[in-house]
């Protein structure tokens, strides 16, 4: 379809047809072309789809990468910025639709499929990137109570925009790893394991003051103890990856994207630094290629100089967070980045490398309890299907909350007043 084709007209049309719909959006967004643009973003569709769209996104494509560190894109948040977080989020959800968790199958915490086809049989089959690595993760756990040593399980994949018409639209060459969060039990002890330890991944520089979380590091370094396979540790596996595809692309426009969610946004971001830090997205001709993590309710990973060369590197995070998610306050629950609203005193002390803080900018998504006091399943509040629901409907979830309240109100006050009254009879 000819982008060309499009006239201001047609995009008024389908401006107002929009806006009749939604008068919100009319008077948040009425002003710009820009954002008449951006109004017709579809939050079902797999890829960067409507046309309207496209013409625009090979424009601003920077701008969603965090160029800018996001600057007027998140409060409120903009639809294309919206369309492109649930565009990686839906990559992210195709792990653990792939990840087979029967006991019996063959393929058990394993991919149930092929590299080939696997996008496809997860309902990706439209977005325009094909799988070119599976990568597997093994934590270097010494439980005294397990009887068999972990082995290598199956935790994401690497992918490439190899379509013509998807590069097109993108505006670029996007590079893709995609990680799940913590299924086994090996992966849950990892994550217990809150210790900081020095990353130590540039053989060049170990920069001692740069310090991750031990459970997430043995994550991404560990081999399997067999190694019956040969695969390497995970981070031998990415780096391998990455590297020879942005030699096989290094002459077009490229970005490196990482997305995942929970413990596989840690392991997105130490992959990030370490990409960084051993500067593997520089080209020859010093184009900059764009190194970016979108984290769904991941935890902290690293301490304050962890943070603070993460930003030296130019590595863009941007972590979504359910205000109601645990694992996004973890670890360092006390001991955190929040430390340093005492000042001079926290940032000259000795002690301030050995507590955790956040990487990047937070997009702190507007959550409610489905149900009053909700204690049977606490779990949903992380549930990546949960961040998926509030981001195509941020305020869906805040309104039912709200009448459910006032409905559970309303029924108490008249509990209590029908009361009064039998005991007012009763006297």
């Amino acid at each position: 379809m000819n982008l060309g084709a499009f006239s201001w007209d047609i995009m008024m049309a389908r401006y107002h047809s929009l806006s009749n719909k939604s008068p919100t959006m009319k008077l948040l967004w009425a002003p710009t072309p820009y954002s008449v643009i951006a109004s017709a973003v579809s939050s079902k569709s797999n890829a960067v789809a409507d046309p309207l769209i496209l013409s625009q996104h090979a424009c601003t494509w920077r701008d969603l990468q965090g160029s800018t560190h996001w600057e007027n894109l998140l409060n409120p948040l903009h639809p294309l910025l919206r369309h492109e977080i649930l565009r990686y989020a839906k990559f992210v959800t195709a792990c653990y639709k792939a990840f087979d968790l029967n006991r019996t199958s063959k393929r058990h915490l394993n991919c149930k499929y092929g590299k080939a086809n696997m996008l496809g049989l997860v309902g990706l089959e439209d977005s325009g990137y094909q799988v070119t690595k599976y990568i597997y993760a093994t934590p270097d756990i010494n439980f005294p109570m397990q009887n068999r040593v972990p082995c290598g399980r199956w935790v994401g994949y690497v992918a490439i925009s190899s379509d013509d018409e998807a590069v097109k639209k993108l505006g670029r060459r996007d590079l893709l790893i995609a990680f799940r969060g913590t299924v086994t039990n090996y992966e849950w002890i990892a994550n217990l394991m809150s210790s900081l330890t020095p990353a130590r991944l540039n053989p060049h520089n170990l920069w001692p003051e740069v310090k991750v979380e031990s459970g997430f590091l043995s994550m991404y370094t560990s081999k399997e103890r067999s190694d019956k396979f040969g695969l390497g540790s995970c981070r031998e596996q990415l780096l391998s990856e990455v590297s020879r595809l942005v030699n096989k692309y290094k002459e077009e426009e490229m970005s490196i994207t990482l997305a995942g969610h929970s413990m596989g946004s840690a392991l997105a971001l130490l992959l990030a630094y370490d990409i960084a830090e051993l500067g593997i997205a520089d080209t020859c001709d010093h184009r900059d290629i764009p190194l970016t993590v979108f984290s769904f309710g991941g935890p902290r990973v690293g301490n304050s100089g962890f943070k603070k060369r993460c930003e030296e590197l130019g590595v863009k995070v941007l972590r979504i967070v359910n205000g109601n998610d645990p694992v996004t306050k973890l670890p360092g629950i006390l001991l955190n980045e929040n430390f340093g609203l005492l000042g001079k005193l926290f940032a000259e002390s000795p002690w301030s490398c050995s507590f955790y803080s956040h990487v990047g900018v937070e997009l702190a998504l507007e959550q409610r309890p489905r149900s009053f006091l909700d204690l049977q399943n606490p779990s949903w509040v992380h549930d990546m299907e949960t961040y998926i629901s509030l981001l195509q409907h941020p305020h869906a979830t805040k309104h039912k909350s709200i009448n459910r309240f006032r409905n559970c109100a309303s029924n108490l006050t008249k509990r209590l007043r029908s009361g009064r009254s039998l005991k007012q009879r009763d006297s």
